[in-house]
């Protein structure tokens, strides 16, 4: 029974379908749920340091329970994305009600959307994959697919990284730079895999063609069915969505830089090149992505068995709670530069 806490990623949804259902003030729940309820259980709760065993981590990976908890997201976003798309054309919404079903279907496209696509984005099999670029779509952020494991698993924690944020950079900032730096490196990398198996730009290999043809499609598709406030309600959501995985890359990696060797060549990705979480509660409901030290060290593990390094730099928060402190940078900058190791720190 205890597999089953991953159910708890769920409830980002589940609060969301009431904020749908009952609007009002009730249109603010999930953000409150994120960013408030969360951060208030993460305080309570334990940190559980603890990893699995051999055995347990064996019995894990037989257990296809922890792949179909993934797969149960797609439909659940894509039904609650419909939903809410049917409550804008046919309810009249006042301007505040708007905004803040916005906010909350955003918030389940970055956290049961992209964050899902991510895990499957890594697995081996095609079929896998597939479902995670399903999940990106509503996102409008396909290219994270190359970008992401084509880029960011290379670069992590170097200047080149257009998803590592440096230090005392703000996540204001941050939010610019790795959006647009993170789609023009989606294009070169995708460029630079056609050119290596002697493919045209207009191959029916181009990945990042299909993803803007699929994206433009979707957006058509949600203003013919749904009209312009369906359109307009489409584009932001996918914009909070976004900015949401944005406010997760900037805490995931802040100021940590891999240190150059003699050769010039960076030193290979470490468990020291990840901030890590071990709070039960941001742990389940992001499916372990917060264990990101582990993440990056042994990229192909699932997350049902990533582990906990001691020397990996640890967060005095959750990933929820240190998101609403990012947006806060002073507040940010006093609890997090002084855990930056010194060596790390480059003018």
């Amino acid at each position: 029974m205890k597999d089953l806490k991953y159910l708890a990623a769920l409830t980002i949804p589940l609060v969301a379908f009431i904020g749908l259902y009952y609007k009002g003030i009730f249109s603010f729940l999930t953000p409150v749920y994120a960013f408030v309820i969360i951060p208030v259980l993460e305080l309570i709760f334990p940190i559980d340091n603890s990893n699995v065993t051999d055995v347990e981590s064996k019995n894990r990976l037989k257990n296809r329970l922890f792949d179909w908890l993934l797969y149960l997201n797609l439909p659940i976003v894509y039904g609650l994305l419909i939903y809410a798309l049917m409550i804008i054309k046919q309810t009249p919404l006042e301007t505040y009600e708007f905004v803040g079903l916005i906010i909350s279907i955003g918030i389940v496209l970055g956290v049961n959307g992209i964050n899902v696509a991510h895990e499957l984005g890594h697995r081996q099999t095609t079929n896998e994959r597939f479902l995670g670029k399903l999940l990106l779509l509503p996102s409008l952020y396909m290219h994270f697919y190359i970008e992401h494991n084509y880029g960011h698993h290379l670069h992590a924690a170097t200047k080149e990284d257009p998803a590592t944020a440096r230090y005392n950079q703000t996540v204001y900032s941050f939010w610019i730079t790795s959006i647009f730096r993170q789609y023009v490196s989606a294009w070169k990398i995708q460029k630079k895999l056609l050119k290596n198996n002697k493919l045209s730009f207009l191959s029916l290999k181009n990945d990042m063609l299909w993803y803007v043809s699929l994206q433009t499609m979707y957006l058509l598709i949600v203003y013919l069915v749904f009209d312009y406030l369906g359109f307009l309600f489409a584009l932001l959501s996918a914009i909070t969505g976004f900015i949401l995985l944005e406010t997760v890359n900037y805490i995931e990696h802040y100021g940590l830089l891999r240190l150059k060797t003699e050769s010039g060549r960076y030193e290979r990705v470490k468990e020291i090149h990840s901030w890590n979480s071990n709070h039960v509660i941001g742990r389940i409901v992001l499916y372990e992505l917060t264990r990101h030290s582990d993440h990056h060290y042994k990229t192909s593990k699932k997350y049902q068995i990533l582990d906990c390094h001691d020397e990996s730099p640890q967060m005095p928060y959750g990933y929820p709670t240190s998101m609403v402190l990012a947006m806060v940078p002073p507040i940010w900058f006093r609890v997090m530069n002084k855990r930056v190791p010194r060596e790390m720190i480059v003018d």
